[in-house]
């Protein structure tokens, strides 16, 4: 596992784009303002290319694969969802490409995955906050980590579709356990399927 992972602390910015049909991210150290990795959307065809951009409400439906890069260009795991008409399932692969996990949605107002392991087990859950913008990793009464929307001025959120988060992952999580790599996953997972 890439040791940038090990990190607790990272800032997500989506690119800008006011009728953009692919997403793509850069990842920051919040600390030294630094780009460490990069989030790139591939293999998107032009019929969702259309309906992400003249088809708002179906945006959730459409499948993406976004790749998460070192700045070497290495991968360090990707995530892949399939088209889906109602409740998303989300796979995400190592830099191997062997899957690591699932993200499962769940029947909720609020925004809720089931965070499951290659064979079905719950890892834990990712309960939301559509209102406070909040998102929390939960196993059992333990919190494993924390994600929020970082406003970066009210004339670019309202301009662009563009969003930037923080995400913070707790001490108690392992720095060589996979779980960071499906807590860094569920960002993605959060904006694309959740917020768009």
């Amino acid at each position: 596992m890439n040791q940038i992972l090990e990190k607790n602390l990272f800032l997500f910015k989506e690119h800008v784009g006011m009728f953009k049909a692919s997403n793509n991210y850069d990842i920051y150290d919040p600390d030294s303002k630094k780009i460490i990795l990069h989030c790139r959307e591939k293999n998107l065809n032009f019929f969702f290319k259309i309906v992400r951009m003249f088809f708002n409400d179906f945006k959730r439906m459409t499948p993406f694969e976004i790749e998460i890069h070192g700045l070497n260009g290495e991968k360090v795991l990707k995530v892949k969802k399939r088209f889906t008409l109602f409740l998303s399932k989300v796979e995400v692969f190592d830099e191997n490409n062997r899957i690591i996990g699932v993200l499962k949605q769940k029947l909720s107002l609020k925004g809720k995955f089931e965070i499951l392991d290659p064979i079905g087990n719950i890892i834990c859950n990712l309960k939301g906050n559509l209102v406070g913008w909040n998102f929390k990793f939960f196993k059992d009464d333990k919190e494993l980590g924390l994600v929020t929307k970082k406003w970066s001025g009210i004339g670019k959120e309202m301009f662009t579709s563009a969003d930037n988060y923080i995400l913070e992952i707790k001490d108690i999580v392992e720095k060589t356990s996979s779980v960071r790599l499906l807590i860094l996953a569920s960002v993605i997972c959060i904006d694309m399927v959740i917020k768009e």
